[in-house]
Formats: structure tokens, C-alpha cells, sequence
């Protein structure tokens, strides 16, 4: 199986061409900088895109299996400096969401030139997609949000849905925070705990919907693997926790006091707009995966952040 990946030099692009070549499948990584992609696997190769347009590259879609379209710039930070200090001006709203609709159109003149069309398209959302306006666990059947962290994933979704008029197979993954010790996110989330001044951030209440690199990698390829699998599937642990849970877990495992909080007005200051992705959230429930008898192999948090921090 050939399958190419977009954004494929990321935390969840790199994950799955290991598991790919690991079991002896071709991956070909689209990245704007093919020098400075270094450590791929046997069985995966580097080749230039501009992130924009087809030229140079969409020949390699024909004939390819799979293709899976990662890329577009992090909503939240690439880092831990990036999350605390870039905020949401209108200049980088307008750059988030205009690589993912670069991204996407890319693909799509890519699958249309191809003669031989790919099996499947991966697309890549995220579980922003439903805003924070929800009560009770959220399936793929509840209805999106309204709100820029909203708009982005239902504008990245929207840019490849052409893909299936043209018989190509689209799933869509509107994933949670993927927890890896390589995830940004965990590294802010970690780093009052490091100061020994770890604790909930705002009321606590608020939903922390993760889930575990291997189970992201995991749930990616059984839905390239499962003909039956179209639309859109939530890629967020069963076992949810709020806030306030994760903080306590957290210094229960570092061994680190828990029970300094972070005031929300303190994080509106900080973080501005952008201070929503942390105070705001929803529960969300993977029923499609489970559904499909997807088997979680992180399905609870304490088992999966242990396996992260050690």
C-alpha cells in the first residue's frame, strides 16, 4: 500500500509512517522543507509541496492507495512559547485557517488529475468543530459551533468533500488533544508542575478531551483499513476527564502538589481569545469508533498519562 501524508513531519504524521513502514507499506511525506526532514523510516521518503497547489508532487497521487491530509497550522502553538504567546490577532486567524484551505485545495487538484484515484482520503479536523455551547457527551451527530476555534475545523473539513463526488472514500477525524511527551500541549500542561505549583486552570470543570498518540495511530489506520468507515468519527478517549481530574492525576503521578489554580481571568490576560481553548470545552464521546468495535488500547486516563510521563 502507498500512502501519502501531508503535514507528515508532525507529532501524528510521524507516528503513522512509522507504524505504515513498520509493517512494510510505502509512505511518501510531503513537506515544504525536504532538507531539513530528517529520521523518517525505512520505507518512507521526503518529497517537496508548497502547501498550496499540486505542482511538483500531485503525479505521486496517482495510483497511491491513500492519501492523508494533516497539514495546517497548530490553532493552538507549535510549542510551548508559541501557545503562551502567539495570540489569536486577526493576521494569524486569517494564517491558520488559510493553510488549511490551501492545504485541502492542493489535495483535491491532486485527486482530480489523478487517473488512477486513491482509496482514501484521511482528513484531518479536530474536535473544535463543535464549539463549547454543548451539554452532556458530544457525537459526530451534534451540530457544529459557531466560533473561529469552530469554523477552522468545519472549513478544513469542507475543503476535500469533493473528494467523494469524485469516488473517493473521505473520513474525517476531529481529534482531541493527542497526548505524547512530544505534544506541546502536554508541555504546557506539565510546566507548573515542574515549578511545583501545579492545579486546575479556571473553575477545573471544564473537559479535557485527549487521547493517546498510539490510539490516534491506531484509530487512523482502522479506518483505512475498514471499507465501511466514511464520514466523520470522534478520535477522543472514551475515559473523559475535566481539568481539575487531569491536575490531580497529574500530581499524583509526578508526585508534584496539585491545588494551586490558575485563575481564568488571569489566563484571559495571558492568553487573550485564545484562553477559551483552555477555559471552554465539551465532553466528547468516540461512538463511531466504538460502534465500529474499535478497541481503545489507552481507553482510560491515568493507564495512558502514565505511559506518556514515563
Amino acid at each position: 500500500m502507498r500512502v501519502m501524508i501531508t503535514g507528515g513531519t508532525g507529532l501524528i504524521g510521524r507516528g503513522l509512517a512509522d507504524s505504515l513502514t513498520a509493517d512494510n507499506h510505502e509512505v511518501i511525506v510531503l513537506s515544504r522543507s525536504t532538507k531539513y526532514v530528517k529520521g523518517l523510516p525505512d520505507g518512507a521518503r521526503a518529497e517537496q509541496w508548497d502547501a498550496r497547489t499540486a505542482a511538483g508532487w500531485g503525479h505521486l497521487a496517482d495510483g497511491a492507495d491513500v492519501i492523508v491530509n494533516l497539514a495546517g497550522a497548530s490553532i493552538g502553538g507549535e510549542n510551548t512559547l508559541s501557545i503562551l504567546f502567539r495570540r489569536w490577532t486577526n493576521r494569524n486567524k486569517k494564517r491558520i485557517l488559510q493553510s488549511r484551505l490551501d492545504a485541502g485545495r492542493a489535495v483535491m487538484q491532486a485527486i482530480e488529475a489523478a487517473r488512477q484515484k486513491p482509496r482514501v482520503l484521511i482528513q484531518a479536523s479536530a474536535i473544535g468543530y463543535y464549539g463549547v455551547l454543548h451539554d452532556g457527551p458530544v457525537t459526530e451527530d451534534s451540530p457544529h459551533g459557531h466560533d473561529f476555534q469552530a469554523r477552522v475545523p468545519w472549513d478544513w473539513e469542507m475543503s476535500t468533500s469533493q473528494a467523494e463526488v469524485l469516488g473517493v472514500r473521505r473520513v474525517v477525524i476531529r481529534s482531541g488533544l493527542v497526548m505524547s511527551r512530544k505534544a506541546a500541549i502536554l508541555s504546557m500542561v506539565m510546566l507548573p508542575f515542574k515549578f511545583f505549583a501545579g492545579g486546575r486552570l479556571g473553575s477545573g470543570r471544564q473537559w479535557f478531551p485527549w487521547i493517546h498518540v498510539d490510539d490516534e495511530i491506531g484509530a487512523i489506520r482502522f479506518l483505512i483499513d475498514r471499507p465501511d468507515a466514511r464520514g466523520a468519527f470522534n478520535l477522543a478517549a472514551p475515559g473523559a476527564i475535566t481539568n481539575g481530574q487531569l491536575a490531580r492525576l497529574l500530581g499524583r503521578i509526578l508526585r508534584r502538589p496539585s491545588f494551586f489554580p490558575v485563575p481564568a481571568f488571569a489566563l484571559r490576560l495571558l492568553l487573550g481569545e485564545k484562553a477559551t481553548l483552555v477555559l471552554d470545552s465539551v465532553q466528547i464521546a468516540p461512538k463511531r469508533l466504538l460502534d465500529m468495535d474499535y478497541t481503545f488500547k489507552f481507553p482510560e486516563a491515568e493507564p495512558a498519562f502514565r505511559d506518556v510521563l514515563k
